[in-house]
């Protein structure tokens, strides 16, 4: 069974979606009709919202639940090593996969992430240090960027 919960965010309502003990997604939406019926794992995702969105580097572990393609799975696993207050490039993403790999396919597959925010996706720019693209649009990325301190050119 999938649960709803929303989280109001000074960006906007997040719709969170939950197996019973792990989180599937996290979605910027409006109007989340909510069915939680008092789970834990809500409330530990809330809690580490409610630190990332005060400025801070959230160390509480969130068990996911990813389903995606083998190719997704390794980039969004590379976007979690991403640390707090730091960007990576969608080339430097290819590259650790294979020197071959082009940043499209990389940004298709970050495109793709669906747990925004923990899985931090905002993090990775173009390669001239420019926002890129992001799912949420660019003004949702800047203020998650800013939160995290982190300045562009």
């Amino acid at each position: 069974m999938i649960y709803v919960d929303k989280y109001i965010s000074q960006i906007g309502e997040i719709e969170i979606r939950c197996s019973e003990e792990k989180l599937l997604s996290l979605d910027f939406k409006n109007d989340v009709i909510v069915n939680n019926p008092g789970l834990t794992i809500f409330n530990q995702v809330k809690k580490w919202l409610d630190l990332y969105f005060k400025g801070q580097n959230p160390s509480l572990k969130i068990e996911l639940e990813l389903s995606g393609t083998p190719f997704q799975m390794k980039v969004w696993n590379l976007l979690m090593e991403i640390p707090y207050g730091t960007t990576t490039t969608y080339g430097a993403i290819a590259k650790k996969i294979s020197p071959t790999m082009s940043s499209q396919a990389v940004g298709q597959a970050v495109g793709a992430n669906p747990i925004a925010i923990i899985i931090p996706c905002h993090r990775v720019l173009g390669s001239n240090g420019k926002l890129g693209g992001y799912y949420y649009g660019p003004d949702k990325k800047k203020t998650l960027l800013k939160l995290e301190n982190i300045s562009l050119k």
